[in-house]
Parts: structure tokens; sequence; C-alpha cells
């Protein structure tokens, strides 16, 4: 499901796994990503979300 929402608000993505930090600089620097950039800055955004959700994932297997 984090997945799926990371592929249209990859801030609000990140915000849901606990890194507020890093949500809240995402968001302060995709809103004029993709204005500026008319969505080719988009799927940087979508890769970090994915690997921080994949990272969550690992570190709970790992039982950190």
């Amino acid at each position: 499901m984090l997945y799926v929402l990371a592929l249209f608000l990859p801030p609000l993505s990140i915000l849901l796994i606990g890194r507020w930090f890093v949500a809240l600089i995402t968001l302060l620097i995709w809103i004029p990503a993709i204005f500026f950039s008319g969505g080719l800055t988009h799927p940087m955004f979508i890769i970090l979300a994915w690997i921080l959700i994949f990272q969550r994932g690992a570190d709970r297997r790992a039982g950190l």
C-alpha cells in the first residue's frame, strides 16, 4: 500500500513510515520541483520513497 501511495504522494508515504524530518524536507523540495520541471523530477522522489519503505521493511525483518 505504501508503494502505491509513493507513486502519487512521495512525501506522505515517507511521513507514514515515521521519517517526519525527511518527509518535511522532501515536501519542501518536491512541490517547487513539480512546478518548475513539469513533473520530470517526480520519479526521483518516487525512488527515494521506495528505498526508504524497503529499508524500513528490512529493518523490521532484522529486528531493529
